[in-house]
């Protein structure tokens, strides 16, 4: 093996030094309790307060009491869907959300369906954008939250956010928004945009693993998600991971900081890419939205090629990409979110995600693509699908 290039950022992305930085005394010199109230653990609990500050400024909440530490975004995902659907279910019971949800949301509300809780799931066209149409359509009397996602994790689509807030807010719906995937990748204002509760992960920012938020509106009623603890205002217990926290604060800081630069620079890259991917490489086809979308994540679907032995090949040659998002890469099923874009399930079966970081060079492009390119016609020499027996 030459090289390694890696290219599923949208799995996750590595710590950065300034964050990692930020998160080494946490360890060692200030690892006091942050509930404790003597002084090693109110040193600690000012890392986290400033955290919860740096996380606040990131996506403009009003105060930094709104936002409450989570191990992940999938947590925050779960606490939001049934905290607000529970706390609210004396007004009704209806919940909308969309097809191509991350399943942290998805299987969130096939549990509350089995509690009695009705949910709509919303088409999308093959873009992967949800019409504003169906969603009135969908808004029914008893409808009391909500959720779509900001930024698709598969294919990198935009949503319309701030008019389905908008949208729900004039029906008196609260809504929340899996943002995973949009910090970093596009201005997030909770405030401009009506947004209710919000769902962020560090470790798609160039911050750790385990820890992540969910901002809630102050004045939306929502369930604790945890009982046995005071911890963030008595609605989570357990002790805080304030080295996990510190590196979530200085990462979500550096991610507004940067976002300007970091998106020229992999609008770069992935324009490149797609260049030289089109020149080498025949039958493939470009999944999302072709303009809004965010900019570091591409997904192709090769035709005649089945996906998992398209990405076993690139990893031989030390490549990494992913077949869809990290949380379902283990299924053989083909992707959810494919196939409520209307795309069929063979080319939906030879899909692969390359999602880029702030530090793919256009050599790391050249490595992948040259490896790709050798990788595909591999594959179709020994395929029993050729083009002409497809219709």
């Amino acid at each position: 093996m030459s090289r390694k290039v890696y290219l599923d950022n949208a799995a996750t992305t590595y710590v950065s030094s300034e964050v990692l930085n930020e998160m080494m005394p946490c360890f060692n010199a200030i690892y006091g309790n942050a509930n404790s109230i003597h002084g090693f653990g109110r040193d600690a609990a000012a890392i986290v307060d400033r955290a919860r500050d740096r996380i606040a400024a990131a996506i403009n909440a009003k105060s930094a009491n709104e936002i409450y530490f989570t191990s992940g975004g999938t947590e925050a995902d779960n606490w939001a869907i049934k905290g607000l659907a529970h706390a609210n279910a004396n007004k009704g019971k209806h919940i909308i959300t969309s097809a191509i949800e991350h399943h942290a949301v998805l299987d969130a509300c096939a549990a509350l369906e089995k509690e009695g809780f009705t949910v709509t799931y919303l088409p999308v066209d093959s873009t992967g954008v949800v019409s504003i149409t169906e969603l009135l359509r969908a808004i029914r009397k008893d409808t009391i939250l909500i959720s779509i996602m900001a930024v698709n994790n598969e294919v990198g689509t935009i949503q319309n956010i701030k008019t389905i807030a908008k949208t729900a807010h004039e029906n008196g719906i609260l809504f929340h928004t899996d943002a995973v995937q949009a910090l970093g990748a596009l201005r997030l204002d909770v405030q401009d945009m009506e947004i209710d509760a919000l769902s962020i992960s560090a470790h798609k920012i160039y911050g750790p693993k385990g820890v992540g938020a969910l901002y809630v509106k102050n004045g939306v009623r929502i369930e604790n998600l945890f009982d046995g603890g005071s911890q963030e205002r008595g609605k989570r217990g357990g002790t805080l991971n304030v080295p996990g926290i510190a590196g979530f604060g200085k990462a979500a800081e550096i991610a507004v900081r940067d976002l300007v630069i970091n998106q020229q620079k992999l609008r770069s890259i992935r324009e490149y890419f797609l260049s030289k991917l089109r020149e080498n490489v025949e039958y493939i086809h470009i999944n999302g939205h072709p303009h809004q979308k965010i900019q570091g994540t591409v997904s192709v679907s090769f035709e005649m090629i089945e996906g998992e032995s398209l990405l076993m090949l690139l990893d031989l040659d030390g490549v990494a990409v992913s077949t869809a998002s990290a949380c379902t890469s283990n299924s053989l099923l083909p992707s959810h979110v494919l196939k409520a874009m209307g795309i069929e399930d063979e080319l939906a079966q030879g899909t692969i995600r390359f999602s880029f970081g702030k530090n793919t060079s256009k050599a790391d492009i050249d490595y992948a693509l040259e490896v790709l390119t050798n990788a595909v016609k591999k594959l179709r020499a020994i395929s029993p699908i050729t083009k002409a027996g497809r219709r």
